[in-house]
């Protein structure tokens, strides 16, 4: 049994090369609005946050050729980058997941956007997927 709850999908994000492009569109065709709004420079991305019932979809963009988003768009274009879980724990989600034998790329949790506690997954050993643990 896991030393921490898995709570609900936190988020869904999309890569995208122009976030205000991006973000008109989800206004247009889903009537989707901003909840949240920011820049990570730890990471090189701007975030827009559309809330969507308990959850959001996490539009991110490059704010430098160096970020993981900025390659992630020049290898594979615009679309789905990753998942994240929200976590009651995000030390112990990540001890649990290593020991379940996933790789991770972060060794123990970090400041996330909106105040969270984040750590990532590699998408080897996790079915193709990149995760996000987040704790609020």
């Amino acid at each position: 049994m896991a030393a921490f709850e898995l709570q609900e999908v936190d988020h869904v994000a999309v890569a995208v090369r122009d976030l205000d492009t991006a973000v008109a569109w989800y206004a247009s065709a889903l009537g989707a609005t901003v909840a949240h709004r920011e820049r990570i420079e730890s990471d090189g991305v701007e975030e827009a946050l559309l809330k969507v019932a308990d959850s959001y979809v996490q539009l991110l963009t490059p704010t430098r050729d160096d970020s993981p988003v900025a390659k992630f768009l020049e290898r594979r274009g615009e679309g789905l980058h990753h998942v994240g879980f929200r976590v009651s724990d995000c030390a112990a989600a990540l001890e649990s997941m290593k020991s379940a034998g996933a790789a991770v790329i972060d060794e123990r949790p970090r400041p996330g956007s909106r105040g969270t506690t984040v750590a990532f997954v590699h998408p080897k050993g996790a079915f193709g997927t990149l995760i996000e643990l987040v704790q609020e």
